[in-house]
């Protein structure tokens, strides 16, 4: 980002400077043409910079939150996986104090 950020503070002195050049000065109204647009070609570049910043932006806070949805899921799962596995451990260990309640009632 900084190197974006040098990059617009550059575009936007080069920018201050195109805009001060009069045409008084010792320019011709060609030569002031074409710095017009120069600056103007600058300009659209910032914008277009600016849109895709703003892009960018808007798709790392959707995928941000499209993370911290699947890692709530994840959490979700890996809580009922155990509970399943507790309630797994409480009925084999039913299962075992039924099967020595039955030896012994056999023996």
């Amino acid at each position: 980002m900084s190197n974006l950020e040098n990059k617009e503070k550059n575009l936007n002195k080069l920018i201050e400077k195109l805009s001060n050049i009069s045409i008084s000065y010792t320019h011709s109204t060609s030569e002031a043409e074409k710095l017009k647009k120069e600056r103007d070609i600058f300009l659209q570049e910032k914008n277009d910079l600016e849109n895709k910043q703003n892009l960018l932006m808007r798709e790392h806070d959707y995928l941000k939150n499209k993370l911290r949805s699947l890692q709530e899921e994840v959490n979700r799962k890996n809580e009922t996986e155990e509970r399943f596995r507790e309630e797994i451990d409480e009925l084999n260990q039913e299962t075992e104090e039924l099967v020595q309640d039955i030896e012994k009632w056999q023996t």
